[in-house]
């Protein structure tokens, strides 16, 4: 088990997005896995710009599920929300679970959405299981999109729906979405 100081070490290293220093810290044996003194993980705290070092701690091992302690926000649902496309690939390659919802009951894809980040919309909505999930507000992605004046990734979202609705033969599962 690495010290705490090495874990902080490593999450400083890793907010800062210092590829080499994480590599080293993670050689020194800092646990990939270990909390900083805000108790959050190295992958909580990473530059999200830097897909090559979230790569990293991904390969290291990672834990994608872990969500932060005070917004219940996984990595995925900070990655969607500020746009961040590769690191978003990234970690759904290594298994991230778009279909989580935090503590608003936001997907990623409302994150993304309300934000009008369009290919990270793009990306996540294939692996979304219900698109249309309405968040605790009741507002769901293409609304707040809408609601957000968002119109590109508003229109993208309500033409993927039709679009769907319509492969799956049933019309009647398509309502407009405008606030």
């Amino acid at each position: 088990m690495a010290d705490g100081s090495l874990n902080d070490k490593l999450c400083r290293a890793s907010a800062s997005g210092n590829l080499s220093e994480v590599l080293l810290m993670l050689q020194r044996g800092a646990d990939v896995n270990g909390l900083n003194e805000f108790k959050r993980t190295a992958l909580q705290v990473v530059m999200l710009g830097h897909t090559a070092l979230v790569e990293a701690l991904l390969d290291a091992g990672a834990d994608l599920s872990r969500c932060d302690p005070v917004l219940s926000l996984s990595v995925t649902h900070d990655a969607a929300r500020e746009g961040f496309v590769d690191t978003v690939r990234a970690l759904m390659r290594h298994g991230a679970d778009v279909n989580v919802a935090d503590q608003l009951g936001n997907l990623p894809l409302h994150l993304a959405a309300k934000e009008g980040h369009l290919e990270v919309v793009k990306l996540v909505i294939e692996q979304t299981a219900n698109p249309q999930t309405a968040n605790k507000q009741g507002f769901t992605a293409g609304q707040l999109a809408s609601a957000h004046k968002k119109k590109d990734t508003a229109e993208y979202i309500d033409a993927y729906l039709c679009s769907r609705t319509r492969d799956h033969g049933n019309v009647s599962l398509w309502t407009k979405l405008h606030v």
